[in-house]
């Protein structure tokens, strides 16, 4: 098999050796985590959307599954069939539906977590959203009380069940809603926006998200000719004073949490690679932490590049904390940051607060490969490094921890028998092809 193809879809489980130092050129995928509220962004503007870089992960797949199901017209711009192949186009267009299908089945909406982007849509469609609890990563409670907050300012009607969610769009116009987030949670900033985008209302959003995805929402609305006054602290939306119906582009952005990954594979093989197809500013917080550990690492616009050599280390503690502030360390970061650390001399801190159940997967998964981490907290811990690793058998339990156990299986000693594909592959196409294009010694296994 050529180390460019893509795994087999009923792969279950990779095998991974040691070898030479990773080298070489790679291009990352268009981000997951971008290009779900994208799609629903799109689904709600009520003309012709053609996005590009759409990446094949499985969850992207999903998201536009169930667009088609709602009665969305997802098409690619060259096909020679009707469906939407899940290893094939990386464009699509999204038309609103004439005739919305008003008893969508939903079912599969269970399998990720964006689902709840979609709310908004189905408000727009049918004035109701009857939905199942969303899934995804099993990484601690992430519930949707912000969400349900967002979505009472504009006077919608919540209600809860014990199998799912219910939301009937408020009746009568909307003037200006003010939405006053605790926290920076991306998701509720996504709701708030795409909720107004449906009112047609003019927003004030305090305390928003200031991740690069959701930046990516706004940038596309204000294509769509919404006036948008972005801000750290606060952000205005203004609905377009006119609604031309020219189709409209937008392009996803490269994936920056493949791209940290990759560079965090790269450099814990002692090797040296460029990174491509990324937005440069977006891995600031992973350029800064390398560089700290003495990794040579050059950032440009739209790549990076990385080399790792033991005579420049420092021995520097790495301190990564996730944090929802403007340029902290994206939580999706500290996984592949710990994989690196476990091989590099020091004592380092992670602390992972966002996502309260991520440590439990992921320490007790590296802990199979002799990784010795000490818990502080639940969602802190410590390690010294380097330290010895050994292959073994091993289970991505989620996307990060699997992505995470990639790295370490590269250096640790003997094989390592890595399960649970499906996991990996809900965030990323084909992560093993790009570490194999690179010189991984990856091949796929049936178990």
């Amino acid at each position: 098999m050529s180390s460019l193809s893509p795994t087999n879809p009923s792969t279950t489980a990779l095998s991974v050796r040691p070898g030479r130092p990773l080298t070489g050129a790679i291009r990352v995928d268009g981000s997951k985590n971008a290009a779900l509220p994208l799609i629903a962004a799109a689904a709600v503007t009520s003309r012709t959307v053609h996005v590009e870089r759409i990446p094949r992960s499985t969850d992207v797949q999903v998201m536009l599954a169930l667009l088609r199901e709602m009665g969305h017209v997802v098409t690619k711009p060259v096909s020679s069939s009707d469906d939407l192949q899940p290893l094939e186009a990386d464009k699509v267009d999204v038309t609103a539906p004439s005739h919305p299908n008003h008893v969508p089945d939903l079912r599969a909406a269970a399998t990720i977590r964006a689902s709840y982007y979609l709310v908004p849509v189905l408000l727009q469609a049918s004035g109701r959203a009857s939905m199942p609890w969303p899934g995804g990563c099993s990484i601690g409670d992430r519930g949707m009380d912000q969400h349900f907050k967002v979505y009472e300012q504009f006077g919608d009607k919540v209600r809860v069940r014990e199998d799912g969610y219910e939301i009937r769009r408020a009746s009568g116009p909307v003037g200006r809603v003010t939405v006053d987030l605790p926290f920076r949670s991306r998701g509720a900033s996504v709701a708030a926006v795409l909720r107004a985008a449906v009112a047609d209302c003019p927003l004030t959003l305090r305390n928003p998200n200031t991740s690069p995805e959701f930046s990516t929402v706004l940038a596309a609305l204000g294509t769509a000719g919404w006036e948008v006054s972005p801000g750290t602290e606060l952000i205005h939306l203004t609905p377009p004073a006119t609604r031309p119906g020219a189709p409209l582009t937008w392009e996803i952005p490269g994936d920056k949490i493949e791209a940290a990954t990759l560079a965090c594979a790269v450099a814990a093989t002692g090797g040296r690679g460029l990174i491509e197809g990324i937005v440069g500013a977006d891995v600031g917080p992973v350029v800064a932490a390398l560089r700290g550990l003495g990794i040579l690492v050059e950032s440009q616009a739209e790549a990076m590049y990385v080399q790792a050599d033991p005579r420049t280390f420092t021995g520097r503690p790495l301190r990564a904390v996730a944090s929802l502030d403007p340029a902290g360390l994206d939580a999706d970061f500290e996984p592949p940051l710990m994989a690196l650390a476990l091989g590099m001399p020091g004592a380092h801190l992670f602390s992972d607060a966002i996502n309260p159940g991520r440590h439990g997967n992921l320490l007790a998964q590296l802990g199979r490969l002799g990784a010795t981490i000490e818990p502080l907290t639940p969602t802190e811990c410590r390690l010294t490094g380097p330290q010895r690793l050994t292959g073994a058998t091993v289970d991505a339990t989620d996307i990060r921890t699997g992505s995470a156990l990639l790295i370490a299986a590269l250096t640790a000693h003997g094989t390592t028998v890595l399960r649970g594909l499906n996991q990996l592959r809900r965030g990323h196409a084909d992560l093993p092809a790009k570490l194999r294009s690179l010189g991984a010694d990856i091949t796929e296994v049936s178990r």
